[in-house]
This record gives structure tokens, sequence and C-alpha cells, in this order.
């Protein structure tokens, strides 16, 4: 094969679109068993991987081939039968790229699932057809929501055990899709599957001809995500400033970091926080080399026109559409720390974007009730899994926007100064 042949293939699938979704559910809905039927029909696996799954599944006295066992890959996971950690699993088909993340159904690990679903275009929940809607449900189609992730599939799971009941579907549908109602969902689609006998995941199954949707891989295929991600608000956290060691490249500055949201092109004007200062983007660069413009989630480097002191947690944005240095902010929190609460004047390190600080709780407002959304503001703390909106202090500003309008520069994590532990993860509401 020609190299050229070769540079065309990888420049295409480097430039081929990419979907992150995360799986949600309760326990024993079939999370780990859809992700290894959706690698098997893709031809994801490699045969000493099929085979390894076979040699065990056989040996547990399992009478099928179990594809959960591709992603339990902790010991303790696959003596319960059950996802601790989130697990990462990668496949492409030839119109898309895929990150999953399987995340635990267990309740003792939401925080887990916050983590995997923290940065996914699309979430799918997984439902037992043979017990329908349960609290684990609802709390991961709620945290779904509150981390504003675009785009909800509901699998209805194990219909082929109430023998394509049509009747327990729509049941299903319209139960989840009423709760779906009360929260900001701006995409919901429905699909009755069998994970464990590829019904309706890679093509549509016979056995549901009540059903005209299409199947999971071709939803995940064709779902549009390209308008779910903030292109007008140019902001670019700078990670670590580049000086090339080399005594042959002397007069080389580069600011590398991910871009948030908005796109750069070489000769846009910029203005540089907390300082104020602004510049023109001489060039970008990345790994292959030089781009005309960059765009999120890319990775750049970014050189100026000026000699300007940038330093990590800094931000390039436009000069007439930048963040405003914040140090009382009011957001959601998701309180993740098994060994201590959150409570009321409590102090933390706080990560924000490239940036750190400490930061004070000014006040708990309410504790959410992530089954009935009822709002109890006579809460006095958040424990381990607890959700709640809380003012902070900061001491630092922090160039930050609305979680609603910025997943990146809208959200932080809290850090236990003492342990090193993450013990908070925040959505910013409002910045002040």
């Amino acid at each position: 094969m020609s190299q050229a042949v070769l540079e065309g293939d990888t420049a295409a699938a480097r430039n081929m679109d990419l979907l992150r979704f995360a799986t949600a559910g309760s326990v024993d809905d079939g999370k780990s068993t859809l992700i290894g039927r959706l690698l098997y029909d893709t031809k994801s696996l490699f045969s000493d991987q099929l085979e390894a799954v076979e040699a065990v599944s056989a040996a547990r006295g399992d009478e099928y081939t179990n594809l959960a066992l591709l992603t339990d890959g902790l010991r303790a996971e696959r003596e319960q039968g059950i996802t601790i950690d989130v697990a990462y699993r990668y496949f492409a088909t030839p119109r898309r790229k895929f990150i999953i993340a399987d995340t635990p159904g267990h309740i003792q690990y939401t925080r887990n699932m916050v983590t995997g679903a923290s940065t996914a275009d699309l979430a799918l929940i997984l439902v037992d057809a043979r017990k329908g809607i349960v609290e684990q449900s609802r709390r991961h189609a709620f945290l779904c929501s509150l981390l504003r992730v675009p785009h909800l599939v509901l699998c209805v799971n194990k219909m082929d055990l109430v023998d394509w009941d049509q009747a327990v579907y729509e049941q299903i549908r319209d139960e989840f899709t009423s709760f779906a109602a009360k929260l900001d969902v701006p995409d919901l689609t429905v699909i009755p599957i069998s994970a464990l006998n590829g019904d309706n995941i890679a093509t549509r199954s016979e056995n549901t001809p009540w059903y005209d949707g299409t199947s999971l891989l071709h939803h995940l295929e064709h779902v549009h995500i390209a308008s779910d991600r903030n292109l007008v608000d140019v902001r670019f956290p700078v990670q670590y400033v580049i000086r090339p060691q080399s005594t042959t490249v002397t007069d080389y500055r580069g600011y590398a970091g991910q871009v948030a949201s908005g796109v750069l092109k070489p000769g846009d004007e910029v203005m540089v926080l907390p300082s104020g200062l602004n510049s023109t983007i001489a060039g970008i660069d990345t790994a292959d080399g030089p781009v005309d413009e960059a765009f999120p989630p890319m990775s750049v480097t970014i050189r100026l026109s000026d000699e300007i002191d940038i330093s990590r947690g800094d931000m390039i944005c436009r000069p007439h559409n930048a963040p405003k240095p914040v140090q009382d902010v009011e957001a959601m929190i998701c309180w993740m720390d098994e060994s201590a609460p959150l409570r009321v004047g409590g102090k933390y390190a706080i990560k924000h974007t490239t940036r750190g600080a400490r930061a004070v709780v000014r006040g708990l407002q309410y504790r959410l009730d992530v089954n009935t959304l009822h709002r109890d503001e006579s809460a006095d703390g958040l424990a381990l899994n607890e959700i709640g909106r809380v003012r902070l202090r900061t001491t630092v500003p922090l160039l930050a926007d609305e979680y609603r309008r910025n997943r990146t520069t809208g959200g932080f994590i809290l850090i236990d100064e003492t342990t090193n532990r993450t013990v908070g993860a925040g959505m910013i509401i409002e910045a002040s």
C-alpha cells in the first residue's frame, strides 16, 4: 500500500467526528453487556480478547459468552458481577469515532457516574423491562440533566424476557417521558433492545415490528452534536507555557491548552485575563503541524504577536466577549466524600479549568431530593452522593461562565486540602 494512501487514511481517521457517551442506569440493567455487544457487533475486538472472555464465561458456568466481562475489568467487579469504577472503551465505525464511559449503577458509586457523564455528548440510560423505572433510573436521568448532557437515549433492555410485549415498552416509555418533562432534557429517544441477543443494537430486530425507530448504533452514528458545542464565546484556559530548551530555537513561546469554546484563527484579536492585555494570534500549532483554526475540543499551542506575561491559569478570550473575574459563585454541588459531609464554613481547594484557588462555603440554600425534586431548605449539610445549591467565596477570582452556557468554564471540583481527595463536583449557576 502506498504512503499517500496510508497518510490519506490517517488524515480521514483524525478528522472523523467523535462522540462521547456514557451508560447509566440501575444495577443489573445490562450496561456492561450493552457495551460488550456494541464492541462485538462493530468488530472492535481482537480475537484474543474474545477468546479470553469465552474462557472466563465457561469457567464461571455461563451458558453464553458474557460480553459484560469486556468492561468489568476489576477483579471485584467480575467476582460480584457489577461495575464499580468508570470503564472507558473506544471503538469506531466508518462514520464516527466513539468513547464510551461505562458507569456504575450502585447508589454508593453515584459519584463515579457523575465523573463519567460530565464530558459526555450523550447518555444511554438502561431500564430492565421487567422492573420498569426505578429510583436509580430517575437519579441518573436527573444527574444527566444537571450535567447538561445534550442527548438522552432510554434503552428499554431485556425485552426478550417480557416476550417483546409492546404494552410494557410503551408504559415504560410514557412514564420516563413524563418524568423527563420536569427536567431540562432537550433531546430524548427511546429504543427497545436486548443487549444479550443483539436486538436493535447494530441492526433493526424482527422481534419489534411495532417499533418504527432506528437501531441504537444507527442513532449513535447520526445524532447531531456539532451544534451542541459553544462556538461563540472564545475561551482558552492556558495549561502550559512552551519554551523549547533547544539552542537552535530561541524565539518560540507558545501557550498550550484545550479549546473550551469558540473558534480561534491566526490574525484574531484576543485578550489575556486576568491582566487584560490585548494581542493578536500569530499562529496555532498542533502535534501534526500548524492549523488555520482551532475549536473545541482541540488541544493546541497558540502563539501571540506580542510578548505578554502569561502563565498557567490565565485565559485567552475575545476583548469584547470575556468572562468576568468572580469570587462569589452559586453552584449545584454533588458531594463525593464519604468520610466528611459538606458543611457551611468548610474550606476547600477549588480547581476551575487550569486555575487553582481556595474556597469557603458561605451558605447552603437547599438540598435536592433527586427522586421527587423536592428542595429541603432546612438542610445543614450534604452527605455522600447528595446534591445541593451552595454559595462559595474564593480567594482568587475565577474566570467563569454559567454552566448552562459553557460546561468547561462553568464546572469545577472541590478538593480536601488535607487528603488531596476530590470531595465535590460543582456546576456554576450564578457568578457575581
